[in-house]
């Protein structure tokens, strides 16, 4: 019997050869695995995805960039504000001169706002007109300087184009203050006591001592209104300087209507060695 074989044209193509898949095909035309092509799709499609994600980042910078300015403002116009004490009129309690680095305290805008000063109080208020006699401006006549200092000032680094004064109440409204050379300075009468003082500043000039200053008085404060001295009483242009006859005269020339105060002195925030608290010390204690 004769063994009969398909001769090689009467053979199925490809018979005996790998079978091309069309995966294969497509990776020898465009010459990319299908891994690598789904790596590039998944790569753009992470571009376009982030492109949405920077600007929502940007959106929430800005905005929350715009809500800490305004906390900021609300916080200076209506809880705290600083001040410089440009000044040596407190000394030794706030420091201040105009060659050397003044204190820069934290003015609490809100205490008052609920109750009144009292005696002993340390108060950043604004001058009364009578005040403001002689006061010229410390900006710039340049707009960008004063643009700029008006700036520093908003946050306490120069001090404000106001007559903003800071100063201790000693009387308010209803309470008799004046001062003799054998009583010393007294309210209602009776003697203060008043540890904030600076001894070495008292006796400098013991022809002025104990009053400090010429003698005055007696001043009674006209309701809302308050008496106030500096604690370096020799340096200190307050309300004795402000009242004329000696203080014998209107007793509104002198003293601060309380619609004046900005608020009460808390802290000194700057310079470093000088961080504290700013007491209040009733010079009226034990009277």
């Amino acid at each position: 019997m004769t063994e009969t074989t398909d001769s090689p044209s009467e053979r199925e193509p490809g018979a005996g050869q790998p079978e091309s898949h069309p995966a294969d095909r497509e990776s020898d035309s465009t010459g990319q695995t299908p891994q690598t092509a789904d790596a590039a799709e998944s790569s753009e499609a992470t571009k376009d995805e982030s492109k949405p994600a920077k600007k929502s980042t940007l959106r929430e910078l800005a905005t929350l960039t715009v809500i800490a300015v305004v906390l900021y403002y609300v916080m200076l116009t209506f809880v705290a504000r600083p001040y410089l004490i440009p000044s040596e009129s407190m000394e030794p309690t706030l420091h201040g001169c105009s060659t050397c680095v003044g204190d820069r305290i934290l003015v609490d805008k809100l205490t008052y706002r609920f109750s009144s000063p009292k005696p002993g109080d340390v108060i950043v208020f604004r001058g009364p007109p009578s005040w403001n006699v002689g006061y010229k401006s410390i900006r710039s006549s340049n707009t960008l300087v004063r643009w700029v200092q008006n700036a520093l000032s908003f946050v306490g680094f120069v001090p404000p184009d106001e007559n903003d004064l800071v100063k201790r109440v000693i009387a308010v409204g209803g309470q008799t203050v004046q001062c003799r050379s054998d009583t010393g300075l007294t309210v209602n009468g009776k003697p203060l006591k008043e540890p904030y003082l600076d001894p070495a500043t008292m006796m400098v000039d013991p022809s002025v001592y104990p009053c400090l200053g010429s003698e005055f008085g007696p001043v009674t404060v006209p309701p809302g209104r308050l008496w106030v001295m500096g604690d370096n009483r020799t340096h200190s242009a307050d309300s004795r300087a402000h009242c004329p006859m000696l203080c014998t005269g209107d007793p509104t020339a002198g003293t601060v209507p309380i619609s004046n105060v900005i608020g009460k002195a808390r802290f000194i925030v700057w310079p470093p060695s000088r961080w504290g608290v700013v007491r209040s010390v009733n010079p009226q204690q034990g009277q």
